[in-house]
Order: C-alpha cells, then structure tokens, then sequence
C-alpha cells in the first residue's frame, strides 16, 4: 500500500509558543487566519529541540503507530501526526525563544537550548488545553505510573514502586535542604473500593472536583486498560528482558505516561486521553538508571519501608494503609 503524503504545514501559518519540556515545545495555532486549514483546528504542533538524546520526529512517529496505537482506542490517546514543516519556521520560532529569554518571558531552566534547525518535521497533537475557552470545561492530569508493583519488590512490600521511589527521593530532598513532595498511590487509581480512588484525586493536578473526578476514574476502561498492558509487560525490575530491548522501552513507557481528563462544565462525557507516549530511550546509560533505582529501592528497605527516614512518617502508599495482620 502506497504510504499517503505527509500533511504540510501552510508557509504562513501563525505559532504562539503554549508550553515546553526538556526534548519539546507545544505551540497553538492563531486559528483567526484563513490560512489555518480546517485539518489543524483541534490540534497543538509540537517541535523538537535540538538535544543529545533527540530522536528524529519521523522515527517517533513511525514507532507510535507501530507499537503504541495499536494497544489503545483512538479516543484514548492524545494522537499525534507528522506534519512537514515550511522553510523558515524553526528559524523565527527560536527567534522568538532568544527575544523571551532576554524579556524574562522563557523558563530559565530552559534557557540556551532551541529548536532542532535540521528535523524537517512537527507532530501535530490533540488539544487537551482548556485555551480556547477555560470556562467551558476543566483539565485534570495526572501520571498513573506503576499500577501495579514491581516484581523485584519483596513479598513483605510496606509501599509500591511509586511510593517507595517518591519516599526516597523526599529524603535526599530533605537532606538537600528541599521541601519533599505529596502524592497519591497509583493503586488508589486502579482500586475497587470508591473512597480509595477519591482519596487519590485530592493530589490531581487540576482537579477542581475532588468526588466528580473520583467517579469519572472509579473503573475507568482507560486506566484497566493500560493497567493490564502493564501486567503484560511485567518482566521490568531486576529481572526481565536485556535492559536495552524494545520490551524493556514499551514496558517504561507504559508507566510513565500522562492522563489528561479534559471535563466540560456541561455534564457532557469527559474526554480522557493518554499522552507522553513516545518510547523511551534506553540509551545514554538510562537503561542502567532503572537498574540501579531499583537496587537501592530494594537493598535499602524503601520497598519494606525499614529505611530510617520512613519510620515515623504517614504514607499515602495504599500498601501501608494494610495490617501486616491482614
């Protein structure tokens, strides 16, 4: 089958940068112009930064289709397509990143790194900002991350992997001088007991409506379902697949996505899309990071909850809310 041609940007075509990570940057379009097709309403471009670790756009496209659409519904996942980029854009758009830095106007983190000059492409992506109009409707993110346990944990587990990792990283925080930070447990997400899931949204990101939120999430096919890929792909931890492999990569992927619950103020049916899921690298001693976390989370007693920092502490891991009776 002949593959179609990929979709063209118009050459004047109007961005307004909307948001950026480490490896990208979100732009919206202004959508007053008549040269805004009809194809792009809806949608944000994404553009990529020029970085050590980048993969090229068309790789991360041909790799979402592959590997991830095929695992989801259409409607569950913030979509993305190639889309080719006209001359001069990159150019005016890292332009424009200079004049912000020196106007205060860009994340100082972010300072110094600009757009790929050489990747011929952008990824146009759902919209999942409530931009257009905030009143309309709400967005609640979250990362549902391991909804399930690791395999390397022992069978005396007192936190799951989410929680053993954040408990670890408050106590290097603290003894940085930091303020730690509070979250839900994962499997408050994926639980059947209602009130364990409610307890979870008081920690979501955007959440206006703690009860309303718990019911949209109370056995959402969205969350089982990724939940059961990630029991498919278990072998993660200290054992499994070569730490290099596509399997291993997939499984990560899975469990370092985003949620976005974009909920209209109508009472319409809420619009719930998984994001963030370009395969990770497992590249530039990332594979080896894994490794080593889950080493320490183990050898150290975050798992079991016997590390000295966690003694007197109140976690929110749904794991130590159990009697070890029980």
């Amino acid at each position: 089958m002949i593959k179609p041609d990929v979709l063209e940007l118009p050459v004047g075509v109007r961005l307004v940068y909307l948001a950026e990570g480490g490896a990208n940057i979100i732009y919206r379009f202004v959508t007053d112009l008549a040269c805004v097709p009809l194809k792009l309403h809806g949608k944000v471009l994404r553009l990529r930064k020029e970085t050590t670790s980048a993969i090229p756009y068309r790789d991360t496209s041909r790799s979402f289709d592959r590997v991830i659409r095929p695992l989801f519904e259409p409607d569950e996942l913030v979509d993305q397509e190639l889309v080719r980029l006209p001359a001069g854009l990159v150019l005016r758009c890292n332009e424009h990143l200079r004049v912000a830095e020196r106007e205060h106007q860009r994340p100082k983190k972010r300072h110094g790194v600009y757009l790929s000059a050489t990747e011929p492409f952008g990824l146009l992506i759902t919209d999942m900002t409530t931009f257009g109009d905030p009143t309309v409707a709400t967005l609640a993110e979250l990362k549902p991350k391991w909804l399930l346990q690791s395999p390397s944990a022992p069978v005396n587990a007192r936190r799951c992997r989410t929680c053993a990792l954040r408990e670890m990283k408050n106590e290097e925080a603290r003894l940085a001088g930091l303020a730690g930070q509070e979250s839900f447990c994962p499997l408050d997400l994926v639980s059947d007991k209602f009130e364990h899931v409610l307890r979870a949204t008081r920690f979501i990101q955007g959440c206006k409506d703690p009860m309303l939120l718990a019911r949209v999430l109370y056995h959402n096919r969205t969350l089982l379902k990724l939940q059961s890929h990630q029991r498919a792909m278990k072998e993660v931890g200290l054992r499994g697949p070569p730490a290099h492999s596509r399997e291993m990569s997939l499984a990560m992927t899975l469990r370092d996505c985003t949620m976005f619950i974009k909920m209209p103020h109508d009472g319409s049916i809420p619009d719930i899309r998984l994001g963030d899921l370009d395969l990770k690298t497992t590249t530039g001693g990332k594979a080896q990071y894994w490794l080593e976390l889950e080493k320490r989370l183990v050898y150290e007693g975050w798992y079991s909850a016997t590390h000295s920092s966690q003694i007197d502490i109140d976690s929110e891991c749904a794991l130590g809310r159990i009697s070890p009776t029980s």
